[in-house]
């Protein structure tokens, strides 16, 4: 089966740049997807090296994949903290208690892979919150809380094309229950922070979801739309994300950690979240 190259960049993409990159890959031919993007046809696996180091030179996404075709696939999953969303939300609610850089270690070093106990790592960082008025949660919501960019865009176009979409975060149900109301998404897990009397007590209420939880509800949903994982596109930056990614159809690296950008198929460095569309023809 042949392969193609697609590339996107953040700022428009120029004709010559599309056929220096065609030329350098060795493909045969070179289309244009929009004023960001382009697909070059039939490459040359043997330049792949070359021409990735130089897509990355020239702050360009590559993608090497065979034709695909987004109706072949029936699911879209994706994490929240830093890839459907622009922050991480427990940094941002630590914030508020005067932690936030404490904290963010903590989270960074998880998402790199480095602690591997993700769960160990989370009780930890929620413990700094106990005694936090939890009106700082709808704070977080409203002020800093933004979607990824392209975000919006590339949910109307897998939502448009008939695929379901499940959110499956380390993060708190919180803001996953906004965003799912907010952009209409089938299906929402994450962890559910403890709160009495008004505060954070502290604590995670049930089981948490790690890296194995996750790829859990990714096998789950998709037996009960009745599809194998190899029709998911999975979409994630940190390490408890792999194990999701690993089964899926399509996985993504979204502004992703070294770690996950290595794992996974296609990584997307410097274009929104809509560069998942331009991946299909």
């Amino acid at each position: 089966m042949s392969v193609n190259l697609i590339i996107q960049s953040a700022q428009p993409l120029l004709s010559a740049r599309l056929e220096q990159a065609r030329a350098l890959a060795g493909g045969v031919a070179a289309i244009r997807l929009d004023d960001y993007a382009g697909r070059i046809l039939d490459v040359d696996l043997a330049r792949r090296s070359e021409a990735t180091a130089w897509c990355a030179q020239h702050q360009l996404d590559a993608a090497y994949l065979p034709p695909l075709h987004l109706a072949d696939f029936g699911l879209v999953v994706m994490d929240m903290d830093s890839t459907l969303i622009t922050i991480e939300c427990i940094d941002e609610i630590a914030d508020f208690c005067g932690l936030k850089a404490e904290v963010t270690a903590l989270t960074e070093a998880s998402m790199r892979g480095e602690l591997r106990d993700f769960g160990e790592s989370l009780r930890r960082r929620v413990a700094l919150l106990k005694g936090l008025d939890a009106s700082v949660l709808e704070q977080v919501w409203r002020k800093r809380l933004k979607l990824s960019l392209g975000a919006q865009r590339m949910l109307a176009g897998v939502q448009a094309a008939g695929l379901h979409t499940l959110l499956v975060s380390g993060g708190f149900t919180f803001f996953t229950e906004r965003l799912t109301a907010r952009l209409r998404l089938d299906y929402a897990h994450a962890n559910l922070l403890g709160v009495s009397n008004g505060k954070l007590t502290g604590e995670v209420v049930g089981e948490i979801v790690d890296a194995q939880v996750k790829r859990r509800w990714l096998y789950e949903v998709c037996a009960e739309l009745g599809i194998t994982a190899s029709r998911a596109i999975v979409i994630g930056d940190g390490a408890n994300d792999l194990l999701m990614m690993a089964p899926a159809g399509l996985s993504v690296a979204f502004q992703a950690k070294p770690v996950v950008r290595q794992a996974a198929r296609v990584s997307l460095n410097f274009t929104g979240l809509d560069g998942v569309l331009r991946l299909f023809e």
